[in-house]
């Protein structure tokens, strides 16, 4: 049987997700739920509630990190994973401090005294940081992407999409064109494609 993904459409941390298990080719059962009305099946595998979700057997990875290096681990055809240990700090920077500050620019009433616009500027900075490489090269680490590129671009999508247009007359050329580059690719377009919510006796989606 095909591993079940339980996943969101918008949500970063499922798309990267689907990022990784499309690379690897990796046929799924995809579950597209609605983070307001969460599956009871989805629920009783993984009690914490978030998404992506996925099921192998009776295994259960909840994280999306986990379900990216298991992915990869089964089939890394384009070489994700090929990329020196010092380029998983980008990544564990825009997982913390920059997902920290985007979460208080976007969603600012949710958290008390949060200021969007303290916090937009520096998640701000943090992008300023891989302007000049990617004046260079079309990808963080060259000319292809990496593993930290797609574990980390669609929280620069997130971050981008509260004011597109403040974002684009910002002075990065580099990181603007790094994600336009990712917008414009067949994989965004594959992994965003639209199905309907998942009901228990629907016909099955495969993805990819």
């Amino acid at each position: 049987m095909r591993p079940i993904l339980y996943s969101f459409r918008r949500c970063p941390y499922a798309m990267r997700a689907r990022l990784a298990i499309l690379s690897a080719g990796i046929e799924v059962e995809l579950r597209e739920i609605l983070l307001r009305d969460k599956p009871q099946e989805m629920l009783a595998a993984s009690p914490k509630g978030t998404v992506p979700v996925l099921i192998i057997d009776d295994r259960v990875i909840d994280e999306s990190r986990d379900i990216m290096d298991w992915a990869l681990a089964q089939n890394d055809p384009e070489g994700l994973l090929d990329m020196p240990p010092k380029r998983r700090d980008w990544i564990a920077t825009i997982e913390g401090p920059f997902k920290f500050a985007l979460d208080r620019y976007k969603y600012a009433p949710r958290y008390n005294g949060a200021d969007p616009v303290t916090e937009r500027d520096t998640a701000a900075q943090i992008l300023q940081r891989v302007e000049a490489q990617l004046q260079v090269t079309p990808w963080l680490y060259g000319n292809q992407p990496s593993f930290a590129d797609l574990a980390t671009i669609t929280f620069v999508r997130q971050y981008a999409n509260v004011d597109r247009a403040w974002f684009d007359a910002q002075d990065w050329p580099g990181v603007r064109g790094w994600l336009d580059r990712f917008l414009a690719s067949d994989r965004f377009a594959t992994i965003m494609t639209r199905y309907p919510k998942w009901e228990t006796l629907a016909i099955p989606v495969v993805f990819p």
